[in-house]
């Protein structure tokens, strides 16, 4: 199976499926003699995690990083970094019912067109459950980033209609849908749970910022930042969309408008409006990058569905499990991680020609 590696110097390789003993990552590329702290590699993933809160999965799984290599005595050697993390509370019985049709909205049908063959349970590598590997590989990205006075925040913008009308990142961390607005966290609450007792399902949009990115990240043409950061966060599987800056909003400006004037501010070009969101003609401008994804509603719901068997019949179906009523808090963490990863990757491409 190809498509299972992402990025050219820092490159991460996931493996493992949903419901089989581990999901892991391999990552090659990481500079030696960096210090690496395994509880920002926790934290991270403990963000990530199921069974956080009451609108989450309640599968429970504690997702301990364990490292394999490439670290000695808390820094990188320059070698390979593998993480395994151990799957301890998936229960194949509630796909048991279910394994010989496609369910809807999954990846059911177009694997088994693939391949003709598939993992039923849990989905296996098309499952949300993968991303936790890339949560680990993010976090060690983010460290390095870090140091270079790189930072990423995103947050839960908008749940089921319901919008964040204030921008305060100090209390993303604290409600359970990670939105910077707290009254627009409890209305966001409220909606997810009426999804839930109608066995149904919600989707929001999330947006995120990174501070201190330098000019001159991107390459023109096929590999623009803009391209990249696509590619990288519409490989989440929960993700329909994406837009930059004022993004859709510019269809209906006016040039004049939507140019972003430029002024000198001592040695450095600063611009007075960020509508191209922080990039211009696919390469870093300086200003801060500003993205917004679009996250469906969570395919997986207990109402009576129609589909289809392996064997080409029509049939019905409801599905079982654990599963999130919306995805919204807890993709919050994995945007972040596609983000630093591909900054990351062209920070060290730019290095090589500069």
């Amino acid at each position: 199976m190809s498509g299972n590696t992402f990025g050219k110097i820092f490159k991460i390789t996931t493996f493992g499926e949903s419901h089989g003993p581990a999901i892991g990552v391999v990552i090659d590329g990481v500079p030696p003699d960096i210090k690496i702290s395994e509880s920002d590699i926790q934290h991270e993933l403990n963000r990530r995690r199921p069974g956080q809160s009451d609108i989450t999965s309640q599968r429970d799984e504690r997702d301990i990083a364990e490292i394999l290599s490439g670290v000695f005595e808390g820094k990188t050697t320059g070698c390979p970094i593998a993480i395994v993390i151990r799957n301890k509370d998936h229960n194949s019985n509630d796909y048991t019912d279910i394994k010989d049709v496609f369910r809807p909205g999954h990846a059911d049908h177009t694997f088994f067109a693939k391949y003709g063959i598939r993992d039923f349970k849990g989905g296996g590598r098309s499952s949300g459950r993968e991303t936790a590997a890339r949560v680990a590989a993010g976090a060690i990205a983010k460290q390095i980033l870090r140091d270079q006075g790189i930072s990423i925040v995103a947050y839960t913008l908008s749940i089921a209609g319901i919008r964040a009308n204030n921008i305060d990142t100090s209390v993303i961390e604290k409600n359970p849908v990670r939105a910077p607005d707290l009254e627009a966290a409890k209305l966001m609450v409220e909606k997810i749970n009426e999804a839930r007792k109608n066995n149904d399902s919600v989707g929001g949009v999330i947006e995120a910022i990174v501070h201190g990115c330098p000019p001159g990240l991107g390459d023109p043409v096929f590999d623009k930042l803009t391209a990249r950061l696509s590619y990288a966060i519409m490989s989440i599987g929960a993700t329909k969309g994406i837009e930059f800056g004022t993004g859709f909003e510019a269809t209906s400006m006016l040039g004049s408008e939507h140019n972003d004037n430029l002024y000198l501010d001592g040695d450095k070009i600063r611009s007075t409006t960020n509508h191209a969101g922080g990039i211009s003609g696919g390469i870093s401008n300086g200003a801060n990058i500003v993205l917004r994804v679009a996250i469906k509603p969570t395919s997986s719901i207990a109402q009576t569905q129609q589909s289809v068997t392996v064997s080409g019949k029509n049939t019905s179906l409801e599905i079982k499990g654990r599963h999130d009523p919306c995805i919204c808090p807890r993709v919050v963490c994995v945007i972040e991680a596609m983000i630093a990863i591909t900054l990351l990757d062209s920070l060290l491409l730019q290095k090589t020609i500069s």
